[in-house]
């Protein structure tokens, strides 16, 4: 395992949050939650893409979830910093994405016209109401806030530079954690795909800072806050 401290006390240790790539069902529109799906074409230009901003970034551990489409950008962004140092990755499945249950594979628009647009939208955007059969963000956060207060943030509270790669909504819990917000602010909050998101913490878990490493948006920024997707 790599150990890399902070080399003055005053030197913020960063935790880096990315969503993979766009996947082929992103592309499709389709509701993909669970389902073990690659990326697409683009989806793979938007990893080498991360892992090109992220080459001459110092990156201790890799976190990803069990899903190739994460895997696949990890992997990708790896491969940018060849040459370098191995980096360690800790997978599992606490970083899956958010189960949509019997929506999952359908077309979006048209399980709008099936079930009714309100009702789809319900299903998206509620905290804690769940598709048939699937899982409400609530349940996602259940399991992944947990897994960032046991594995992640202990790493970076030593010091670790550390790269997270998951999925929109279980790293939506994540920033729901980490940014303080409300249940209602979390349904808004969009994150887009292949564009990291810095925080910058002490050893005490304190954020001094979080930006948006393509543009250095600050965390009130449109691409922030969903309007960019």
């Amino acid at each position: 395992m790599v150990s890399c401290k902070r080399q003055t006390v005053d030197e913020m240790a960063k935790l880096i949050l990315l969503r993979h790539g766009q996947s082929q069902w992103n592309l499709e529109n389709r509701f993909t939650g669970a389902v073990d799906v690659s990326l697409s074409p683009l989806g793979l230009e938007e990893a080498v893409g991360a892992g090109e901003i992220l080459k001459n970034i110092p990156i201790d551990l890799i976190f990803t979830s069990t899903m190739k489409r994460a895997i696949e950008t990890a992997d990708l962004i790896i491969r940018a910093r060849s040459g370098r140092e191995q980096l360690p990755v800790q997978r599992d499945s606490a970083l899956n994405e958010r189960s949509y249950g019997d929506l999952q594979g359908m077309n979006k628009a048209e399980a709008a016209k099936l079930f009714g647009e309100d009702q789809v939208k319900l299903w998206r955007r509620s905290y804690d109401v769940r598709p048939p059969n699937g899982e409400s963000l609530s349940d996602t956060a259940n399991r992944t806030i947990p897994y960032m207060v046991r594995e992640i943030m202990p790493a970076v509270k030593s010091g670790k530079n550390v790269l997270v790669v998951a999925h929109g909504n279980s790293l939506r819990s994540i920033f729901m954690f980490l940014d303080g917000l409300s249940r209602e602010q979390v349904l808004e909050l969009n994150i887009p795909t292949g564009v990291p998101k810095v925080y910058e913490i002490d050893s005490e878990g304190t954020i001094s800072s979080s930006y948006y490493l393509a543009t250095r948006q600050s965390e009130s920024s449109d691409i922030a806050i969903g309007k960019a997707s």
